[in-house]
């Protein structure tokens, strides 16, 4: 049986036309691609002393790449005091002042891999205070991502090694 011309296999070479397809396409994938993430997330900064802007410098270097699956993304304005996971945003702030009601807190203490958390329930989820540790870590984990407290066990080891253990929960 003939071969029809038609089915016959046949080297293309993209002309002028396929090329500005194929670069129509890439650029619409990358639309698409950038409205899909989420910009940075605005995370109010705060002034502490130098010596605890040093040390929150570092901790926030260590945090993971990922909590609770969420991908570290940019906060905005910039600092060395803030990040931030997902969408919605999990923030992280550190160098705080204490929250309202941390004289009781030692009596509210819990602890998650060897670090003591404060807990306090606000309108859309959890913010979790470090307790008894040289500088105050905060981390914002809205209600999507219940139960909250288990993005604690993700930054555990970050606080456990940036952050001196100055009391134990008790």
């Amino acid at each position: 049986m003939p071969r029809r011309p038609h089915l016959i296999p046949i080297a293309v070479t993209p002309g002028r036309r396929g090329r500005s397809r194929v670069a129509l396409a890439v650029v619409v994938l990358g639309l698409t691609l950038t409205g899909c993430s989420p910009g940075p997330v605005e995370i109010a900064v705060p002034s502490p002393a130098p010596e605890v802007a040093d040390a929150c410098t570092a901790l926030i270097q260590a945090m993971p790449a990922k909590v609770l699956d969420a991908k570290r993304r940019k906060a905005e304005p910039a600092s060395p005091l803030t990040t931030a996971y997902g969408d919605p945003a999990i923030e992280v702030t550190c160098g705080v002042a204490p929250p309202a009601g941390m004289a009781q807190a030692q009596s509210q203490c819990f602890e998650v891999n060897g670090v003591g958390w404060y807990a306090q329930q606000v309108t859309n989820g959890y913010l979790f205070t470090t307790i008894g540790r040289k500088v105050y870590l905060e981390l914002a984990v809205p209600s999507k991502y219940a139960p909250e407290a288990n993005a604690l066990t993700d930054v555990s080891d970050a606080v456990k090694a940036h952050n001196t253990l100055i009391t134990p929960c008790t």
